[in-house]
């Protein structure tokens, strides 16, 4: 068991408490406690943190660890050493790996490659259909037995209704939540930008916002006739977030997240042909950033989740219309949201905290994202005005698609703790 910490003088946030004071924070046998005995305080590790601010551990509900089968891209554990320097400390894998994770037995083979590597808590999805073929469901409460938080065909998207129809009646029976990535696909063939001006402009095909709206309408039908959890991936269209906001109104249980890029960023960044913007869903227009951010302040959009998808540098080195979609972002997700959110005026630190602690643990049932006594001890210290520049040096991670490389950031993250242990110091 790792030594008891002490961590004083913080700026204490804490949403699921309502808590915005300096005080002292106590981690005792890897859990919160209200305070530490006589006899643990002469051997704790003391952490001072003046100035900075202490919070629950960030927690990122979509990201790809590319593990089995891709790991040229990225490990279980270099990404969870890219996790923790980010200031997370729970983190929820995606299932299209290879082979993708639709049985029991690959299930079992990424949980114990966690157990193994991983710095940071890592849980796993299970697909949807077999294969995220879209053509029939895969065993989903095997799935469920195995360990998944969810199911999912990220990266796909379930283009059969009455398929997606099943398959949430069955998730509703083992009460596990869909998490969608919405794209019609017949509305989106051979596209690699938002359709629009600079799509025009630079002779890239368009990627019409309508291919996500169409999803979503269908997603809120599904549950309204079910009454599952669905959870919309990576909003990119402002008239999408106007469809949740009604949906929600009339209390359909949805769910949804936006990522940092889609906040901080729009289709203009494409100009230059730098594979580093192309994403999917794509970047927008300012018009859909701004209805995203509004619908992160009025709680249409649930949380924050990076969509952390390393590449590696060959293949993103191409034409734009043949490189992959996706950038890293777990080791900026901080900066770039304070950044758009906080140093901007948007929203307070305890909102934003919010996004990223106790509201995507409650759409996986997870306990953590607090810091009340007794729940595991998991904290992320950071500084919001510190400056600095993502250099490739920096990256924990093992590839290198950030469209942040050579930017300067403000907000940084100082410290990492996952059950009582120190996973990340940036200054140690």
């Amino acid at each position: 068991m790792h030594k008891p910490l002490w961590i004083r003088n913080g700026r204490v946030i804490d949403p699921s408490q309502n808590i915005d004071e300096v005080r002292d924070i106590f981690v005792l046998n890897g859990k919160f406690a209200e305070t530490l005995p006589e006899n643990q305080r002469d051997q704790c590790r003391e952490i001072d943190a003046t100035d900075k601010i202490v919070a629950p551990g960030l927690i990122d509900i979509h990201v790809h660890f590319r593990e089995p089968g891709q790991t040229h891209k990225e490990t279980i554990l270099s990404g969870s050493q890219a996790a923790a320097a980010g200031g997370f400390t729970t983190v929820v894998c995606m299932p299209n790996t290879s082979p993708p994770a639709d049985n029991p037995g690959t299930i079992q083979y990424i949980l114990d490659t966690i157990r193994r590597d991983a710095v940071v808590n890592v849980l796993t999805t299970g697909c949807i259909t077999a294969g995220m073929e879209g053509k029939h469901l895969a065993p989903i409460g095997s799935l469920k037995r195995a360990g998944v938080v969810g199911i999912t065909d990220d990266g796909k998207c379930v283009q059969n209704n009455e398929i997606m129809r099943r398959a949430v009646e069955y998730a509703k029976m083992f009460d596990l939540v869909v998490m969608d990535h919405c794209q019609d696909e017949n509305l989106t063939e051979s596209a690699v930008m938002n359709e629009g001006a600079w799509s025009t402009r630079l002779g890239l095909k368009g990627w019409p916002s309508a291919a996500e709206d169409v999803i979503v309408s269908r997603n809120i039908i599904l549950s309204t006739l079910t009454g599952a959890h669905i959870h919309m991936q990576h909003i990119s269209s402002g008239n999408a977030v106007d469809i949740l906001r009604r949906a929600k109104q009339r209390g359909v249980r949805v769910t949804a997240e936006a990522s940092p890029h889609h906040i901080a960023l729009t289709d203009e960044a494409v100009r230059t042909y730098d594979t580093n913007f192309k994403m999917n869903p794509p970047l927008r227009t300012e018009a859909d950033r701004l209805a995203i951010i509004e619908g992160l302040k009025d709680g249409t959009i649930d949380l924050i989740a990076t969509d952390h998808a390393p590449h590696t540098d060959y293949e993103k080195d191409c034409e734009f219309d043949y490189a992959p979609f996706g950038i890293i972002g777990l080791e900026t997700s901080l900066a770039v949201t304070l950044g758009t959110l906080y140093h901007t005026g948007e929203m307070s630190l305890s909102d934003i905290l919010a996004l990223m602690t106790h509201k995507p643990a409650a759409i996986i049932q997870s306990d953590r994202g607090t810091l009340k006594p007794g729940e595991a001890g998991d904290v992320t210290i950071f500084d919001p005005d510190e400056e600095w520049t993502l250099e490739l040096d920096d990256l924990k991670s093992q590839s290198q698609n950030s469209p942040w490389l050579g930017e300067r950031l403000k907000g940084r993250v100082k410290m990492t703790i996952v059950a009582g242990r120190v996973v990340y110091e940036s200054d140690p």
